[in-house]
């Protein structure tokens, strides 16, 4: 069966644009078929002091993988394209790229490993901002 998966996609290191475009296809190729993909929104960086600015995007894919199966394959596309370290009790720092898995269709999860839908995803408007223009339908705070 194919799920819908909702990703949100942030680089600010690097060329951002290539970053981004390279995870996109790296995702289609290893998770599933890409759908929509949202305009690239250049945005500050949150929770964090940066000089550099982020590109933020998302997307949407049609995958037969588990969640878990996505996380560990989003996870390998950030290492592969550059990323060293996770952030760890919410201390976030620059990144080539980062890949958050919002939605998987009607799904809610909340394992150690992985929640669904992302906890914080309507604090931040560098996620909802590219998810609205992809998924309408959203509701503030309602999935």
């Amino acid at each position: 069966m194919n799920y819908e998966l909702y990703l949100s996609l942030g680089s600010n290191l690097g060329d951002r644009e290539d970053m981004l475009r390279r995870a996109i296809m790296l995702i289609g190729e290893r998770i599933g078929a890409v759908q929509r993909v949202s305009s690239f929104i250049e945005t500050e960086p949150w929770g964090f002091e940066s000089t550099n600015p982020f590109l933020n995007a998302a997307v949407m894919v049609l995958t037969t993988l588990s969640p878990i199966e996505c996380l560990d394959a989003t996870q390998q596309i950030e290492r592969e394209l550059g990323r060293k370290k996770k952030s760890k009790n919410g201390i976030y720092h620059d990144r080539p790229i980062d890949i958050d898995l919002l939605l998987y269709g009607d799904l809610k999860l909340s394992t150690p490993r992985l929640t669904i839908p992302h906890p914080h995803m309507y604090e931040r408007d560098f996620v909802m901002i590219p998810l609205r223009e992809i998924m309408p339908s959203i509701e503030e705070g309602k999935t």
